[in-house]
């Protein structure tokens, strides 16, 4: 049998969390938290279970829960998304951005792709015949060269994918940069997928620049967010995707067939939690405390760091410690020191390898003083 993604084997998650568990390892690799949710939002979705929202949601998810959101979107980014024809909420924001390549991109088409990238885009680029061009980060910053995406920008350009806050690096796009995009995209048809699923993760003042705030931006977006990476309940599978109505009606032809509606009892009690902002609005607060943590606790180890920006990962370099390849690194961490991460190689442009790896900080403090413990041992 032919596969239609030869090239796509076990992903490094799976490879390393079975091998944190088979080693018992304190487990920084995956990105989610060993934490629990506010247990006001499960109070929520356990009444919204008892009264019986057990049957199927409306396709484009719960109408008060998309009126909700709407009304975030515009207090936040200052753009007002209609409720009933530019908001779907989707299983994860996996699924959004799996619907909306699906949608969009057809055989011949090329989608730009900024590299170290999250793996999930390639493959979904791939399965709809469409060309991936990479471009790569540039420096310990990781900071997209505009020019060279100009270059890159041919009459096949059907897609530009942004992400950010940006896994793995933990950095943000600036005003500035949104403001470059938008130029470079004005008078195309080119669209822009903007991953945002770290939206309400983000440090030290600074503030996210949603594709939603910029005009000629938005009018050509579909927006990716995600409530498990938000409110601590990654095994939820929910998001939402917004988008002007043009390019929400044909996004929802192909999400109806894909997996027509998602979990509702706890659109329920999702769409009463975000009643109160707080719920969000904290979260950059909190996982700053967090990231600071962790970092005042390897201070001083043989690893070296710039503090991350935004999300709850944290890069670091071990150039310093051997010349190892990042995976073959990785794996001795855990088999040798019972310490999980994960190699940024993987994400890369070609696989380059410049000696880094990624944590992530969303663990409990307990947790974060064992990894730093054996971080110091290193």
């Amino acid at each position: 049998m032919n596969s239609k993604l030869p090239h796509v084997g076990t992903t490094i998650f799976t490879t390393m969390g079975k091998l944190a568990h088979a080693h018992d390892a304190v487990n920084l690799s995956q990105g989610f938290p060993n934490f629990s949710p506010d247990p006001k939002l499960l109070q929520l979705v356990a009444q919204a279970v008892q009264s019986d929202y057990n049957q199927y949601a409306p396709m484009q998810g719960m109408f008060s829960l998309r009126e909700t959101i709407s009304e975030k979107m515009e207090t936040l980014y200052g753009k007002a998304y209609h409720p009933e024809s530019e908001l779907t909420v989707t299983a994860g924001a996996t699924q959004g951005i799996f619907t909306a390549i699906t949608t969009f991109v057809k055989a011949g088409d090329e989608v730009i792709v900024f590299k170290p990238a999250y793996d999930c885009y390639e493959p979904a680029i791939s399965l709809n015949g469409g060309t991936v061009v990479p471009i790569e980060l540039k420096g310990q910053e990781f900071k997209v060269d505009w020019a060279e995406v100009n270059s890159k920008i041919t009459p096949k350009t059907r897609m530009v994918i942004i992400n950010t806050p940006h896994n793995p690096s933990g950095t943000i796009l600036s005003k500035d940069d949104m403001l470059q995009l938008e130029s470079l995209l004005a008078g195309t048809d080119i669209l822009l997928l903007s991953d945002e699923v770290y939206e309400h993760l983000i440090f030290d003042g600074r503030i996210h620049e949603s594709a939603a705030k910029f005009k000629g931006l938005a009018e050509r977006s579909i927006i990716c967010a995600s409530f498990g990476k938000t409110f601590h309940v990654t095994g939820w599978k929910l998001g939402y995707v917004a988008g002007p109505k043009s390019l929400m009606r044909e996004f929802q032809k192909v999400h109806q067939y894909n997996v027509f509606c998602v979990n509702h009892p706890m659109q329920k009690g999702l769409a009463q939690y975000l009643k109160n902002p707080e719920h969000y609005l904290a979260l950059s607060a909190f996982y700053e405390e967090k990231r600071d943590y962790f970092l005042r606790a390897i201070q001083g180890s043989r690893f070296t760091f710039t503090a991350s920006q935004g999300t709850y990962f944290q890069v670091v370099d071990y150039s310093g410690i051997t010349e190892e390849s990042d995976i073959d690194f990785s794996k001795r961490l855990i088999t040798e020191h019972q310490l999980a991460s994960i190699p940024l190689s993987v994400f890369n442009l070609n696989n380059a390898d410049h000696r880094q790896l990624r944590f992530c900080f969303a663990k409990t403090k307990e947790t974060l003083d064992k990894a730093a413990e054996l971080i110091h041992r290193i």
